[in-house]
Order: structure tokens, then sequence, then C-alpha cells
């Protein structure tokens, strides 16, 4: 009888739980998504810098060879 009232639990608590997991509603729904920037932006100047310090770079590692 004993394991009859276990399963009878477990039922019950499985039933509970899903109907909490279904009443959880649509409030958690991801923001929706953002336009695409607009064409034509201009190249950061950090690009230009690292474009810069490579060639230093390259530079000195030739003068040395």
């Amino acid at each position: 009888m004993m394991i009859q009232n276990k399963r009878i639990l477990a039922s019950i608590l499985f039933v509970l739980i899903s109907f909490v997991c279904v009443a959880q509603g649509d409030g958690d729904l991801p923001p929706p998504p953002q336009p695409p920037p607009p064409v034509g932006l201009p190249i950061d100047g950090g690009v230009l810098v690292g474009v810069f310090v490579a060639l230093l770079y390259g530079s000195k590692k030739l003068i040395k060879k």
C-alpha cells in the first residue's frame, strides 16, 4: 500500500508542476530584433591605427633583418 501512495503522490505532483509550467505565460519573450545599421558606415579609427602599427612593426623587422 505504501508504494501505491507514493505513485499517487508523484502523479499529483507531476500534474501540478506541469500546470505551473504552462501558466508561466508569454512574459519572458525576448525583445524584437533591432533594425540593421545604415549602409555605408565609416571604418573606425582603431582599424587605421592597427594598420599603421602593423606597418611600423613590419618595417622594423625588415630593417633589423
